[in-house]
């Protein structure tokens, strides 16, 4: 299967890697930004990935949630890029043997991205806006599968389904269009319109 970095909007780079059991690809992304690039949930590259990597630069490793850590140790070590996590879902990616440097708050920024709260499938779990762009991107909390449509990950592997509907209600009042997933396929146009439809399927 084809696998290298490629640009999937302006200023946002992907790679994926295939995980057979789920039957769909992981993504990581990087982020370009004058004050220091941004690498959220970086699946194992590559070498030409890697390269890749380090010709952009790398300042700052963002993990939406716990068990996003993927390949962020390996990024880390060779970039020099700070880990950052929410403090609720630290203790779990430490227990991972994951490198964290930062404490990420719901309200604070990274560069251009907004971290707002998608907890529920973890505790800590965030997602980032890109407000003038449009653009959400997320882990854990909306899967990109089946293809084009916004899908969750099974009950089973929740720590909160409840407090996860809740949050996936209050991204609709998000502004965006543009929804970058960590898993799965992304959706680059009607993105809040697909998460509407899913939202729409949730219990009262």
């Amino acid at each position: 299967m084809e696998r290298s970095m490629r640009s999937i909007v302006s200023d946002i780079l992907t790679w994926p890697w295939f995980s057979e059991p789920h039957g769909y690809n992981f993504n990581g992304h990087l982020v370009r930004d004058p004050g220091g690039n941004i690498c959220i949930d970086p699946v194992e590259p590559t070498e030409d990935d890697m390269n890749a990597l380090l010709r952009e630069g790398v300042a700052w490793i963002i993990l939406t949630n716990r068990n996003h850590s993927r390949a962020a140790n390996r990024v880390r070590a060779r970039t020099g890029a700070r880990t950052l996590i929410h403090a609720d879902d630290a203790d779990h990616a430490r227990s991972q043997e994951t490198e964290l440097d930062d404490a990420l708050e719901v309200g604070g920024t990274v560069g251009p991205l907004e971290v707002v709260d998608a907890s529920g499938k973890s505790p800590g779990e965030v997602a980032l806006l890109w407000r003038d762009r449009g653009i959400l991107i997320v882990g854990d909390a909306i899967i990109g599968n089946p293809p084009g449509q916004c899908g969750l990950l099974p009950e089973r592997v929740m720590d909160g389904p409840a407090r996860l509907r809740s949050n996936l209600r209050k991204l609709l009042d998000l502004d965006f269009d543009i929804l970058l997933v960590g898993d799965g396929e992304p959706i680059l146009q009607n993105g809040k319109a697909r998460l509407k439809e899913l939202v729409g399927t949730f219990p009262d």
